[in-house]
C-alpha cells in the first residue's frame, strides 16, 4: 500500500517589516495639524513659553516688592492690612498666600502664576475669536495677544494684570455663550440660565479680584444698546426696500428684550453680591493719590505705554490695524450687498471695540473730572480685545499666504520689545537684586560675624524704606538684627515698617553686633545720621557701595 501523493505547496515568506521612516516633513505636518485642530491649546502654550522664558533674569521691583510683602504675611496680618491698605488687591494677595504656601517663595515662583494666566487668557482669545469671527480671526487674535508687549510684560510680572486680561476675556466669553442661548428659536431652559448665573458669579469673582473689571459688564451693555440700534436700523432699511409699513421676516434679532432682562439680572446681581468689596475699596481711595491728571504725558501713556508697553513701532503698526479694522467693516455693511461675512464681522466689532474704548474713556473722563483714577497699568483689561481688534483688521487680507506673512511681521515688530522686558533692570530700572548680590557676597566673607541693619529710603517711595528689598530678596538678609524699626507693618495692618529716630533707637540695639549693614538711597538720605551715631559707638565704614539708585555701605566695630 503506497501513500498517496500530496504535492508541493508553496509558502510565501513574510516581508520584513522596517521600521517607518520618519521625515522632517511628516512631523512638521503632524505638528501643524495638530495646531490646527487645537489652536487654543497651541497658543495658549506659546504664550507660556514667551511670558515664561527668563521672567526670573529681572529684579524685582516697588509693586512685586508689595506683593511679596503682603502674600507672606500670616492670615491675621494680612486681613488686618486689607482693611487699611490694598484692598483693591485683596484676592490676589489671598491665592498668592496660598500658592506661596504650596511652592514657596522666590522671584520665579512669583511670576509664574502670571505666566499661566497669560497663557489661559491666550487660549480664551483663540476660543472668542472663533466665535465672533471664525478659525482665522481666533488664530490670528490669539497671536497677536501673545505678543503685545504689555501682555509680554504682564506675563513676567507678579501683580494681578494677567489674570485680569484672564477675567475681562473670560467673562465676554461667557456673556457670548449666554446670549447665543436666548434668541428667538431656542427653548428656554436650564442650560440657558446656567450660563446667565455663571455669568453673574463669574462677574462677581472679578469685580471682587479687581474693581476696575466692573468696567467690561459696563461694555457689554454698550455692545448690547449698540446691536440692539443696528438691528433696528436695519429692519427699517428692511421695510422700505420691501415698500411696506409693518415691517416683514428677516433674520432673527441677535439681541432681545429677553435677553437685555437676563443680562441686566445677572449683572445687578453681581453688583449685590460684589458691593462689600467695591465699598472697602472706595474708602481706600487715598491710594492713589500718586495718579496725576490729564496732560500731554497720558496723550502718550494712550497711544503706546498702556497696550504697547512704550514701543512706538508697534504701537503705530497696532493702531493702524485697529483703524483699519473699524473702516473696513463699517464700509462693508454699507455695501448695498451685504454678506453673510460682513454682518459677522460686524457683531463681532460690536463686541471687541466697547472693551477697548470704554475702559480707557471712562476713566479719562473721571480723572478730568478731578478724580485721578486713569494709569496705563489698568488698561491691561483691554488687551485681549486690542488683539481681536488687530485680528480682524489682519483677516481682511487675501490669500492666506499674506496673512501669515502680515501676522508674522506682527511678531517680527514685538521682538525688540520682548527682550526688552527680559533684561536685569527692566522693571522700573529695579538694581535690588544687585544690592541684595553685594550684601550677601560680602557677609558670606565673615560668616560668624553678628550683624545688624538699617534701612533707609527707597528710590520714588518716600513712604517705604528698603526693608522692601528684604523681603524681596530674603536670603541676603537672614539673621541680621533690625537697628532703627520701632513699628511693625505687619502688626499694625500697614505695608511697611516705621523707622524711630536713629540717633537713640540704634544705639540701645547694637549689644554684641560687630557689623552694620546701612540700605537706603540719596532721596531722604538718613546716612549722615546713621554714620555719626554709629561713629559714636566706636564703628567705621569698612565698605560702600552704589547700585542703580541703591546705596550700600558696611560699618565695622573697631577691636574692642
Amino acid at each position: 500500500m503506497t501513500s498517496p501523493q500530496t504535492g508541493r505547496i508553496g509558502v510565501q515568506r513574510p516581508t520584513p517589516i522596517s521600521a517607518p521612516r520618519t521625515s522632517v516633513r511628516a512631523v512638521a505636518s503632524a505638528l501643524g495639524a495638530a495646531a490646527v485642530r487645537v489652536p487654543e491649546v497651541t497658543v495658549g502654550a506659546a504664550a507660556f513659553a514667551v511670558s515664561a522664558a527668563f521672567a526670573w533674569v529681572p529684579s524685582l521691583w516697588y509693586d512685586e516688592g508689595a506683593t511679596v510683602t503682603s502674600a507672606t504675611r500670616s492670615w491675621p496680618q494680612l486681613w488686618a492690612e486689607l482693611h487699611n491698605v490694598d484692598a483693591v488687591h485683596g484676592l490676589y494677595y489671598v491665592l498668592m498666600h496660598i500658592w506661596f504656601w504650596l511652592v514657596g517663595y522666590t522671584p520665579m515662583t512669583l511670576r509664574l502664576p502670571s505666566a499661566l494666566a497669560i497663557a489661559v487668557a491666550a487660549g480664551l482669545v483663540v476660543a472668542l475669536g472663533r466665535r465672533l469671527g471664525g478659525r482665522r480671526l481666533g488664530i490670528a487674535a490669539g497671536v497677536v495677544f501673545l505678543v503685545l508687549p504689555r501682555v509680554v510684560w504682564a506675563g513676567g510680572e507678579g501683580r494681578p494684570y494677567a489674570t485680569i486680561t484672564t477675567l475681562a476675556v473670560g467673562l465676554t466669553l461667557v456673556g457670548v455663550a449666554a446670549a447665543r442661548r436666548a434668541r428667538p428659536g431656542v427653548p428656554w431652559s436650564r442650560v440657558g440660565l446656567a450660563w446667565w448665573v455663571g455669568y453673574g458669579l463669574l462677574a462677581t469673582v472679578a469685580v471682587v479680584f479687581n474693581v476696575y473689571l466692573a468696567l467690561v459688564v459696563v461694555s457689554h451693555a454698550v455692545t448690547l444698546a449698540w446691536t440692539l440700534l443696528s438691528q433696528r436700523a436695519s429692519a427699517r432699511a428692511t421695510d422700505r426696500t420691501a415698500g411696506v409699513t409693518t415691517g416683514s421676516e428677516g433674520p432673527a434679532p441677535i439681541v432681545t428684550r429677553g435677553l437685555v432682562r437676563s443680562w441686566f439680572a445677572a449683572g445687578v446681581g453681581a453688583a449685590v453680591l460684589a458691593a462689600p468689596v467695591v465699598v472697602e475699596v472706595m474708602a481706600q481711595s487715598k491710594q492713589v493719590a500718586w495718579i496725576g491728571g490729564i496732560g500731554w504725558a497720558t496723550v502718550r501713556q494712550v497711544f503706546s505705554t498702556a497696550w504697547f508697553g512704550g514701543s512706538m513701532l508697534f504701537a503705530a503698526t497696532a493702531w493702524v490695524c485697529m483703524v483699519l479694522a473699524v473702516v473696513l467693516v463699517v464700509r462693508a455693511v454699507r455695501k448695498p450687498a451685504v454678506t453673510a461675512r460682513d454682518l459677522v464681522r460686524a457683531q463681532a466689532l460690536r463686541v471687541v471695540l466697547p472693551i477697548v474704548v470704554v475702559p480707557t474713556g471712562v476713566l479719562l473722563v473721571v480723572t478730568a473730572l478731578g478724580k485721578h483714577l486713569y494709569s496705563p497699568k489698568y488698561a491691561t483689561l483691554s488687551l485681549p480685545f486690542v488683539a481681536l481688534l488687530v485680528g480682524l483688521a489682519l483677516t481682511a487680507i487675501r490669500p492666506r499666504a499674506a496673512l501669515v506673512v502680515a501676522v508674522l511681521a506682527i511678531v517680527a515688530v514685538s521682538i525688540p520689545s520682548t527682550i526688552a522686558v527680559k533684561t536685569p533692570h527692566a522693571k522700573q530700572d529695579s538694581y535690588w537684586a544687585n544690592a541684595a548680590a553685594i550684601v550677601e557676597r560680602q557677609r558670606a566673607q565673615t560668616p560668624d560675624a553678628d550683624e545688624g541693619v538699617i534701612y533707609g529710603s527707597v528710590w520714588k517711595h518716600p513712604t517705604t524704606t528698603t526693608q522692601i528689598i528684604r523681603d524681596a530678596y530674603p536670603r541676603a538678609f537672614a539673621g541680621m538684627t533690625d537697628l532703627a524699626a520701632t513699628t511693625s507693618g505687619a502688626e499694625t495692618g500697614r505695608l511697611w515698617d516705621t523707622n524711630g529716630d536713629i540717633a537713640t533707637t540704634v544705639p540701645a540695639r547694637l549689644g554684641d553686633i560687630d557689623t552694620v549693614w546701612y540700605l537706603g538711597s540719596k532721596a531722604r538720605d538718613i546716612q549722615p545720621d546713621v554714620t555719626s551715631t554709629l561713629d559714636a559707638e566706636g564703628f567705621h565704614v569698612a565698605g560702600y557701595w552704589r547700585t542703580g539708585s541703591v546705596v550700600i555701605t558696611e560699618y565695622a566695630r573697631a577691636p574692642r
